[in-house]
């Protein structure tokens, strides 16, 4: 009984970029590139796990993967998204479109009001602040006065 091996080794078949490098120079070229310059080892590794594809496929990809002038294609589906899901639209309802627009501003108005009295609390705070400041400094000058112009001693 003969058993026949499936195996690119075994069968000699080509990989898509030539023949399957010698395993130990592939490891040897992993260590080696790890060992001088970390970023040559870890794509000699992406490499290999990847299955030697051809330098022209990685070009392709790297095409697919990178469009819009340098913009990830995933960051301009989100920002496609995003836009979409800011954008209202209309459900078609007449009558929920005008209760869904008068909630949005009444939403929009709260807003508003809210960061006005936020401004409101960060200008009563620094009033505060300076008040505080100049009761201390006061405080300061009217020990240095009775100390008769020395320096402040606690």
């Amino acid at each position: 009984m003969t058993s026949q091996t499936s195996s690119p080794w075994a069968t000699g078949r080509l990989c898509r970029s030539g023949p399957f490098p010698r395993r130990s120079l592939e490891i040897g070229a992993i260590v080696v590139g790890f060992i001088y310059w970390w970023p040559v080892g870890l794509g000699l590794l992406a490499w290999k796990l990847t299955g030697y594809p051809a330098f022209a496929e990685m070009r392709d990809a790297a095409q697919r993967t990178f469009s819009d002038a340098g913009v990830a294609r995933p960051a301009s589906r989100f920002a496609r998204a995003f836009e979409a899901a800011s954008r209202p639209t209309g459900t078609g309802n007449a009558a929920f479109d005008a209760y869904r627009r008068a909630e949005l501003d009444r939403l929009e108005a709260q807003r508003r009001a809210l960061e006005e009295e936020g401004r409101a609390f960060a200008s009563f705070l620094d009033e505060l602040k300076q008040a505080k400041d100049r009761e201390q400094f006061d405080a300061f000058m009217a020990k240095r006065r009775a100390n008769g112009g020395e320096g402040y001693t606690a």
